[in-house]
């Protein structure tokens, strides 16, 4: 009894110092002075849990690698430093025609890859028609919208849309759209390339797992980079990891330390820990392919078998928030459909009710393999798993057998339907509803997910929506899509929450937005 009392006032303390930790980082008054060249080191050194996929746009569907692609590749446009506002790159100036389905960009002349090469339009449209072509996880953001891609001159591109797309500035703005190194095959994905784009750093060198090592490439057309070189140091474990942030191994801690990390590493006075506040979602993906699950009484009953509360006290120490739809709480048109539909849960009665209807009891038990990913994450996957296991367990209809695959392996997994239930994250593409749909929801756009979802009502409602410009017609389109999601379960959305990052107290210019993605070249550390 003493025991659980006081780990009960233990764990009430860390929830409130993580609590304040978000609410002062939320007051934090931005830099007032900029620091001159001389003040600055040469070097800053970024550690993370995350791995790289594919260094390369035509396939690469991750936060990380995107993450790493935007600061090594420039688009046509891009977003503001620390914010959601889209402002000119690789292009100056834009038109839009023929009631938003001609998009015109002219290009500047003075933008240029990392061997020197000028960037000119015909870049920019076989770069995009080979991710049309090559058909990796990310190419819906193109095939989806773009009809075709030409070149008018050196300096002007056209694109020709299938239909008009309110938000297709947003889409320009991601890696598929990026232009890549001349050096990139036509025809085939080349994971561990480095030859880069046309942004403020070039990959010097890139050792899988290990580290990679950005340069600031000399032929920039924008700001030159505040840091010259960017070291980013791949870590097995988050224990490696708080190490190295501890003992200046690091000067950036970046995805992912625990909860508990954080509490401890905001009383070093060495050190800043900083509250990211964004649209980070956490949720289960169902291969509706696969016996038993493909069973939607099934889903529902693990559906609502799930103790959201319970997860985000025990495993995140509330640093996330119970969430009942795939769209986050605070953006337009979200709605709490999972909660409509099996109450905040868990509701054990219900899922119950759903097995029994599914033919399962005590006797006749559902055996499911429920995966996660080590380390992509964090170290909390592992009890994340865990408590989920335990929650549907609970039923005493379900027995879960816990399966892990490192991160590289999970994706190919999930590309080729070999898991049956597993945890995921997403982190936008573009800041708009569609975004939380579209890419799980629509048949012709969620390969990358491996659920195998196809429902023609959504794709068509989805279709609908994409062509509004009225955000009220949007959004009540959107909310039926939400319904029909609770409904099918094909993913269950589980948590929403910040991302944290701790950094030396002498960097600065850490500017993070709704993207969620680092841009490294707003970066300095005072020598």
């Amino acid at each position: 009894m003493r025991r659980g009392l006081v780990l009960a006032v233990t764990l009430i303390v860390i929830i409130a110092i993580i609590g304040f930790i978000i609410y002062y980082q939320s007051q934090r008054p931005p830099p007032t002075k900029a620091p001159t060249t001389a003040q600055l080191a040469d070097t800053v050194v970024i550690g993370v849990t995350d791995k790289v996929t594919d260094l390369d746009p035509a396939n690469a569907y991750d936060f990380f690698t995107w993450e790493v692609l935007s600061n090594i590749m420039d688009g046509l446009v891009k977003y503001k430093p620390g914010t959601d506002e889209i402002v000119p790159a690789l292009a100056v100036s834009w038109e839009v025609r023929d009631n938003g389905t001609i998009w015109i960009f002219h290009l500047r002349h003075d933008a240029r890859f990392c061997d020197g090469r000028p960037v000119t339009a015909y870049d920019i449209v076989r770069s995009i028609k080979r991710v049309m072509a090559l058909h990796g996880d990310p190419s819906w953001l193109v095939t989806e919208f773009v009809d075709d891609v030409v070149a008018l001159d050196n300096y002007t591109v056209e694109f020709k849309l299938r239909v008009p797309a309110s938000y297709f500035l947003a889409l320009v703005a991601t890696p598929p759209y990026f232009p890549v190194s001349p050096n990139y095959p036509n025809n085939t994905i080349v994971s561990d390339a480095t030859w880069g784009g046309a942004g403020p750093y070039c990959i010097k060198e890139f050792v899988r797992d290990d580290h990679i090592i950005l340069e600031a490439n000399p032929y920039y057309y924008g700001d030159k980079p505040k840091t010259k070189t960017i070291i980013i140091k791949f870590y097995k474990d988050v224990s490696s990891l708080r190490l190295a942030i501890e003992n200046g191994e690091v000067d950036i801690a970046w995805r992912t330390l625990r909860p508990q990390d954080y509490v401890a590493l905001s009383s070093n006075p060495n050190l800043v820990v900083q509250a990211i506040s964004g649209s980070f979602i956490r949720y289960i993906v169902f291969n509706t392919n696969m016996s038993s699950v493909n069973n939607v009484l099934v889903r529902k009953a693990i559906a609502a078998a799930i103790n959201r509360t319970e997860l985000a006290v025990k495993v995140f120490f509330n640093t996330m928030t119970p969430l009942y739809s795939l769209v986050p709480m605070g953006m337009w048109s979200h709605t709490d459909a999972f909660k409509e539909a099996y109450g905040p849960g868990p509701n054990i009665t219900l899922a119950r009710q759903y097995l029994m209807q599914a033919g399962y009891d005590e006797n006749h038990k559902l055996v499911i393999e429920l995966w996660y990913t080590p380390t992509h994450y964090g170290d909390t996957e592992a009890d994340l798993a865990t408590l989920i296991k335990q929650q549907l367990e609970t039923t005493g209809m379900i027995v879960v057998q816990i399966k892990s695959a490192e991160w590289a392996t999970y994706v190919d997994n999930a590309r080729n339907g070999r898991m049956m239930v597993y945890l995921l994250g997403w982190y936008p593409d573009y800041i708009d509803p569609d975004d939380f749909l579209t890419p799980f929801l629509m048949s012709t756009a969620n390969g990358w997910t491996g659920s195998h979802y196809s429902n023609p009502l959504v794709d068509k409602l989805l279709e609908t929506a994409e062509v509004l410009t009225n955000q009220t017609a949007r959004a009540q389109i959107y909310i039926e899509v939400q319904k029909i999601l609770a409904s099918d379960a094909p993913y269950i959305p589980l948590l929403q929450g910040n991302l944290m990052i701790v950094y030396n107290k002498k960097v600065g210019g850490i500017e993070i937005g709704p993207t969620m993605l680092m841009p490294y070249y707003t970066i300095y550390k005072y020598k």
